[in-house]
């Protein structure tokens, strides 16, 4: 145990390096850390597609199972990292919540064209089954894109990426989208369980026992679960009517195949890279592996390779695309465990849940104000891995431009979505309108090469 916490990876902030081994049970509590962050967010967007959708139950029961299966099968190919595929980092993969939008209105469209459901969602799902590809494709051309996928542009969409999901995280801490229904978002009892929550994993994270670091939001959770139970807060209903076992069932309705909703999708699809490249770079940031160099751009190749096959897999079992999440990263940051061995139980894990969904079901009944009061944290800590790539090379005048316009549009849709209806989607959605506009500010604003020597001294940012 002594040595294996003097490696670190010459960072203070890791208690086990992204080679390093850990002891069965603290490699099991991290794992349990990590589901715990991403579970619902996984199950979230197949449970409101298939609500909007109006998707018999079982359906979308199943698009749920098979999240968890394929989430299992990419996050093992991404730690391992088989020849060119994957990261070789702690990339957990879950469903890409910048699908779902894209999804309900494609299948709404359907719906009025006269397809029933099966058909609706067989080709959905075809769609994505061939857009995934675009994907593995687009893994061979980063090396090209450098001029693109600069650290200011990704420094962006991660930045962007926090700063959306806080929104989620608050939404929980104040009770969820239930508690808006019913009149009780934002009672005393849903801020103060979630304040409960917040609280213990902030007292955790500032030990120095690295052990009860490590542990911090695990006990957090549980801690919040409890009181919950005892405050008649936790419903089990979800645990009723299951099936046993749901086993996979390769394009189980069909495949159907539509140009139109594949020019859609395949938009989605390409941003979904640099969303991808933004996750895996915070993701080598918080493990303390470089961020710019050979071994970094082969890490970046292998991740979005890894992302793409994922999706190929993940769309002919029945789930919806997939992508690496960016949840984890705060999790590695708050822990300090970015050992890529740790993936292997979380890959393991995830393929059982997804099998015995009654397991799954477990970690829906936490309640809103349990996961909010730790959200909130993780997500402000993406933000903030979002800043430190932005600021890794300094920050001269026309990065600040680029920044500033693209977080201030990428925002203003989050805030006033609708401010864009009449664009393509690709401007409906904040991550992608602040990625897209990065990108074109990156390529047509000129670079000021006598300002080389005038960058602001981040140094002290970079713990």
């Amino acid at each position: 145990m002594a040595e294996t916490m003097k490696k670190q990876a010459d960072s203070p902030d890791l208690v086990y390096g992204l080679e390093d081994r850990p002891p069965f049970g603290n490699a099991l509590l991290s794992a349990v850390t990590h589901l715990l962050a991403i579970f619902v967010p996984m199950i979230t967007p197949a449970l409101i597609v298939g609500g909007a959708l109006e998707l018999p139950v079982e359906m979308t029961a199943y698009l749920v199972s098979m999240a968890m299966v394929a989430s299992g099968v990419g996050t093992y190919l991404q730690v391992n990292r088989f020849g060119p595929v994957g990261s070789g980092m702690l990339s957990i993969q879950s469903v890409n919540f910048s699908f779902v939008t894209v999804m309900i209105a494609l299948g709404a469209g359907m719906k009025e064209g006269g397809l029933t459901k099966d058909a609706m969602i067989s080709t959905l799902l075809g769609v994505s089954f061939v857009g995934a590809f675009l994907v593995c494709f687009s893994a061979w051309l980063l090396p090209y894109l450098k001029k693109v996928i600069t650290p200011t542009v990704s420094g962006v969409v991660v930045m962007l990426i926090g700063l959306s999901l806080v929104h989620v995280g608050i939404t929980d801490f104040g009770g969820g989208f239930g508690a808006k229904a019913d009149g009780t978002f934002g009672s005393m009892e849903n801020l103060g369980l979630a304040s409960l929550v917040l609280l213990i994993v902030l007292i955790f994270n500032c030990m120095k026992n690295p052990l009860l670091r490590m542990s911090g939001i695990a006990v957090g959770l549980i801690a919040g679960y409890i009181v919950a139970l005892f405050l008649g807060k936790v419903d089990f209903s979800a645990l009723q009517n299951l099936p046993l076992v749901t086993l996979p069932v390769p394009f189980k309705y069909g495949f159907a195949f539509d140009w139109h909703a594949f020019i859609v999708a395949g938009a989605i699809f390409l941003l979904s890279v640099f969303e991808a490249v933004g996750d895996l770079t915070a993701t080598a940031m918080v493990s303390d592996q470089p961020i710019e160099g050979e071994e970094y751009t082969k890490r970046l190749r292998g991740g979005v390779l890894a992302d793409g096959l994922v999706s190929v897999i993940a769309t002919a079992l029945g789930s919806l695309p997939l992508t690496t999440f960016a949840q984890n990263n705060g999790v590695i940051q708050m822990t300090g465990v970015a050992s890529r061995h740790v993936g292997k139980y979380i890959a393991v894990i995830l393929v059982l849940l997804g099998l015995f969904p009654v397991v799954g079901r477990v970690f829906t009944t936490i309640p809103s104000p349990v996961l909010g009061g730790a959200m909130v944290l993780m997500f402000g800590l993406i933000a903030i891995a979002g800043v430190r790539i932005l600021v890794s090379h300094g920050i001269r005048r026309r990065e600040a431009v680029i920044a500033a316009t693209s977080v201030g549009l990428g925002l203003g849709v989050a805030f006033e979505p609708e401010v864009f209806k009449n664009l393509p989607v690709l401007f409906q959605n904040s991550i992608s309108a602040g990625g897209i506009t990065a990108v074109l500010l990156n390529l047509v604003l000129p670079e000021d090469k006598t300002e080389a020597a005038v960058k602001f001294d981040t140094d002290h940012l970079e713990h």
